[in-house]
């Protein structure tokens, strides 16, 4: 009965230590991944500022049926369009989910920005845009930037900024909170995972699911036009 009493109490401790060392690691890894980020938080002006940006690149989110994008990525939506017609950047890369044929993030995202009076041919769509890591890595490998400006909402920005980072990419960050949005706290719950995820994803650097044709962000947006 002793030895029963002592080994259970041997495995109480290691949980209690492996538990430990977990949340030690998560919170090491949360507050990594936002101060690594921070000094490349900037608001419109300061982006105006830096020169030969290859492209605003504006990370997908939601949208409603009848291809109405949430409140989440029109206010995306806007705050990249407004860098673009500031000068920030010629061009435009959307970047969402389109795997499913009724489903289509980044086609909304085009015609949004095409309604408030930017060129087709400025606007790129990638499709394969899963995750913010294969968002980034296909920034990289297929539409060939080096130097882009990225808009989401802060909470998402660290995250985002801190793989472009591991994945050679010079970027800056323009948060694009224009309003309250439901539901936040658990976004937020949910992104300290996330920040986990894709620190392991930036030392392994894994593949985005998919690949394909190399279409250059210096060339014309309608070649992503399916």
């Amino acid at each position: 009965m002793r030895k029963g009493k002592r080994r259970l109490l041997k495995v109480i401790i290691g949980l209690l230590i492996a538990g430990t060392a977990g949340i030690a690691a998560m919170i090491f890894i949360n507050i990594l991944v936002k101060a690594s980020a921070r000094d490349r938080l900037l608001n419109p002006d300061e982006a105006g500022n830096i020169e030969d940006i290859d492209c605003i690149l504006i990370l997908g989110a939601g949208v409603y049926e009848g291809g109405r994008p949430s409140h989440m990525l029109e206010d995306r939506l806007k705050q990249g369009i407004a860098l673009y017609k500031a000068g920030v950047s010629g061009k435009l890369l959307m970047s969402g989910d389109h795997g499913r044929n009724n489903y289509d993030e980044v086609n909304v995202m085009k015609q949004y920005a095409i309604d408030a009076g930017v060129p087709s041919d400025d606007i790129f769509m990638d499709h394969a845009g899963f995750s913010t890591y294969e968002s980034l890595y296909r920034a990289r490998d297929i539409f060939k930037a080096e130097r882009i400006i990225v808009v989401t909402q802060s909470y998402h920005l660290y995250r985002s900024l801190y793989v472009a980072e591991g994945l050679g990419l010079e970027a800056y960050g323009v948060p694009s909170d224009l309003r309250e949005y439901a539901g936040q706290s658990g976004r937020e719950a949910r992104e300290v995972l996330a920040r986990i995820k894709d620190f392991l994803y930036v030392i392994f650097k894994p593949e985005p699911t998919y690949l394909g044709d190399i279409i250059p962000v210096s060339g014309d947006g309608d070649f992503t036009n399916d």
